[in-house]
């Protein structure tokens, strides 16, 4: 009986998950009421990261899920109460007289002329998300006004079958409806305050908790920063094969440019050189040209500078190897390879008739997507202002922690077991090569400079002979240098 009795207890408690809409809706739901990621995490008590990633593909479980499932059904009927409302007003106002006003278009919106960013465009231009033709461009991409137009919404343009729905391209806010930026709270003063307060002022056992969370709470301010912002980052796109791990300990195909050179020799007599580190390499990698909506396939040699995204190339000749590293980084092999958007604008510019260093790359095929620099600007933005007021405050906690949360950030972007939140492994390649870029152009700089170049290595190690001070300023500023050591070789 006992026995029995067990089970029949099992069976009085057990009970079916509470079902979830798609995770399309999910989020439609919640942006239809303009509440924030930020707000809704408040209220079901987790963090803004976390209600990203049910909107982008993971489900919750437990007694969050019921919460979560009483949110979603409660907006449901209020947005029904509310349409029917405006259905019922528009039926008696369509039954009076006709008034001027403003002519909509024919998409059935009224021109918007009060946003200096949008324009109408003389003729049809492929959307910059979903490739159909477009009336208007906004920030200088063709896009339709509309969500409802735009094939990246629905099911108009084909798509490959293991992408979800919900997970296609970047969703555009329309114009007329776009949240005004908000201030964008101090989260990493506040989390370096409470941090220290729990730990009573200790300063190690604070950093190395800050550290600890750097992931989690990047993500945080991640979401904050696109308060207000004309794209909304889709967490967990479609990725083509050559963007995946070719096995579990493997790689991708995505080759990053990482410099690894040294001067094979140097002219006779004893030279004193100064080993420069370049601040904040990954901080300022942040700002470059990031694929918007669903990478798209393209063959031929030809470069849309409007887009960005990973390109195989056979990459050019380098007959400068003995003063200046190849921009295409240590690399054994011949033939071509898939690179990233910021490695090939870094060859197509020295390749150009304004240096003329090398021919110019040959593309054979591409994956893009409409481009901008300034997706992740206000994020860069909060952490180097963070970054600098630590430096100016001798704020070594500081310092560590936002260091931590935009290497971790970057780092963990692709395939990872630390950051669930987002996996954008297109990204991380493009802010990795664009700091292997950063590196390589200054390494140019000083040789322009009349500096005789060293060693280029990684993002922040630059070796050189001569007076850098008139070359670089020196300093802890993300534009500066620091000296990392000074060393001589040769005999006098």
């Amino acid at each position: 009986m006992t026995d029995f009795g067990a089970i029949d207890a099992l069976l009085a408690g057990a009970k079916k998950e509470v079902p979830l809409p798609s995770t399309e809706e999910r989020r439609t739901l919640r942006e239809e009421l303009n509440l924030s990621r930020a707000q809704l995490a408040q209220a079901l008590g987790v963090s803004p990261s976390t209600v990203g990633g049910w909107e982008s593909g993971r489900d919750p479980s437990g007694e969050v899920r019921e919460k979560y499932a009483y949110f979603l059904e409660g907006a449901r009927t209020k947005l029904a109460a509310e349409a029917a409302e405006e259905t019922a007003a528009e039926g008696s106002a369509s039954s009076g007289s006709d008034s001027p006003g403003d002519t909509p278009d024919d998409t059935g919106q009224a021109e918007d002329s009060g946003d200096d960013d949008v324009d109408v465009l003389t003729a049809p231009q492929p959307c910059v998300l979903c490739g159909e033709p477009a009336r208007h461009q906004v920030a200088g991409f063709p896009q339709h006004l509309d969500p409802a137009e735009c094939g990246s919404a629905g099911a108009a343009q084909p798509q490959p079958q293991s992408q979800p729905q919900s997970e296609r391209g970047v969703r555009v806010v329309p114009v007329g409806r776009r949240l005004q930026t908000a201030d964008t709270p101090d989260l990493i003063g506040t989390a370096v305050a409470s941090a220290l307060a729990e730990h009573s002022g200790d300063v190690e056992s604070a950093t190395k908790d800050l550290v600890k969370r750097a992931i989690p709470d990047a993500m945080a301010l991640l979401d904050h920063s696109r308060t207000g912002g004309r794209y909304d980052v889709v967490a967990h796109p479609w990725m083509p094969d050559v963007l995946r791990k070719q096995s579990s300990r493997g790689a991708d195909q995505i080759w990053e440019a990482r410099p690894k050179w040294s001067r094979s020799e140097l002219p006779a007599g004893k030279h004193e050189i100064t080993a420069l580190d370049v601040n904040g390499a990954y901080l300022s990698a942040l700002k470059t040209h990031l694929p918007l909506g669903q990478l798209e396939h393209s063959t031929g040699n030809h470069h849309d500078r409007r887009r960005a995204g990973i390109h195989l190339i056979t990459p050019p000749d380098w007959e400068h190897d003995a003063y200046l590293p190849n921009p295409i980084g240590s690399r054994d092999e011949p033939g071509p390879l898939w690179v990233t958007e910021s490695t090939l604008r870094l060859l197509l510019r020295v390749s150009g008739p304004k240096y003329g260093l090398c021919d110019p790359p040959e593309i054979h095929e591409s994956w893009t997507s409409g481009a901008t620099e300034g997706l992740l600007e206000k994020f860069r933005i909060a952490l180097k202002d963070a970054r600098d007021r630590a430096i100016a405050d001798n704020d070594d906690v500081t310092l560590e922690y936002v260091k931590a949360m935009y290497s971790k950030f970057v780092s963990t972007m692709g395939e990872s077991n630390y950051n669930r939140e987002l996996y954008r492994t297109d990204w991380m390649h493009l802010i990795r090569s664009q700091a292997f870029a950063n590196l390589w152009w200054k390494a140019h700089r000083a040789y322009d400079e009349g500096l005789m170049v060293v060693r280029a290595m990684g993002t922040d190690e630059l070796h050189v002979i001569g007076d850098w001070r008139a070359v670089f300023a020196e300093g802890r500023g993300v534009t500066e240098v620091k000296v990392k050591d000074v060393y001589t070789v040769g005999a006098g």
